[in-house]
């Protein structure tokens, strides 16, 4: 059995709406009901757009590898109409991560786990810190909890 941290974000259309369904759907492939975070709100990220973002942690048990999920959380995205236009940062309807897998680290072509830059956005540290603040990120060697201490990313990130 595998544990999967998610992020789910987004800003385009209704986006509590669509984590909602979302959520539904990675409940079809998870072993059990996952755990969420509270919906968080704030300013894009990287990037200017109109429309605040929305972000939920999930963390659920998993029978399939690392690869198989990120294909299968594609396939949601779509679903969604998520768009990519290797444009780097832009609004979505539905954007989802897997920050953390167990506590491997995995590098290949498609994926990247952790996450590369959870540690520096408090839109990611605030759910998490929520949902596993006590969790060891297994490259940096710190609590969730004190990533988000000590995080460089002074936006505010608040609950809704």
């Amino acid at each position: 059995m595998n544990t999967a941290i998610l992020l789910l974000g987004g800003n385009l259309g209704n986006i509590a709406q669509t984590f909602a369904y979302a959520g539904l759907y990675i409940e079809a492939i998870a072993y059990e009901k996952p755990r969420k975070s509270n919906t968080y709100i704030s300013k894009p990220w990287g990037f200017e757009a109109n429309e605040e973002f929305l972000n939920q942690a999930i963390e659920m048990q998993t029978q399939l590898s690392a690869e198989v999920l990120l294909a299968r959380l594609q396939l949601i995205e779509n679903i969604f109409l998520r768009k990519r236009t290797g444009k780097g940062y832009e609004s979505r309807s539905l954007d989802i991560d897997i920050l953390f897998f167990n506590s491997e680290i995995i590098e290949t072509q498609t994926l990247q786990i952790p996450h590369p830059r959870l540690h520096l956005r408090n839109f990611t540290l605030k759910p998490l810190a929520e949902l596993i603040p006590e969790f060891e990120h297994p490259v940096l060697h710190k609590t969730i909890k004190k990533l988000l201490a000590d995080s460089p990313d002074k936006s505010e990130v608040k609950p809704i």
